[in-house]
């Protein structure tokens, strides 16, 4: 796992970081509502995206979340995935997506 600060600078615009996961070949993991948005108007299949909506972001909770998920996950987000994990459901929708 790679932080945003590491490979660009911590002010980075969510474009940005959208532009170097689908370079990099990086799944973005967020609790960002916005990248969701960004990724669709790609209209590309990358970077996929995991879009976490818990109830609680202590980091015991969100690491528990991620390690019970994250392997089911594995072969879909190299395909190409926008994925919403909340406390009791996992939505997942298939990469290129299409604007409203």
């Amino acid at each position: 796992m790679i932080r945003v600060n590491e490979i660009l600078q911590a002010t980075a615009p969510d474009p940005a970081i959208v532009a170097w996961a689908a370079e990099a070949d990086r799944t973005i993991l967020t609790q960002d509502m916005d990248f969701s948005a960004l990724i669709v108007l790609t209209r590309k299949a990358t970077p996929s995206l995991i879009s976490l909506r818990l109830s609680s972001s202590r980091i015991e909770h969100v690491n528990t979340v991620l390690q019970r998920i994250l392997p089911e996950l594995e072969e879909e987000v190299q395909e190409g995935v926008v994925v919403t994990v909340e406390d009791h459901r996992i939505r997942r929708r298939r990469l290129p997506l299409m604007p409203p």
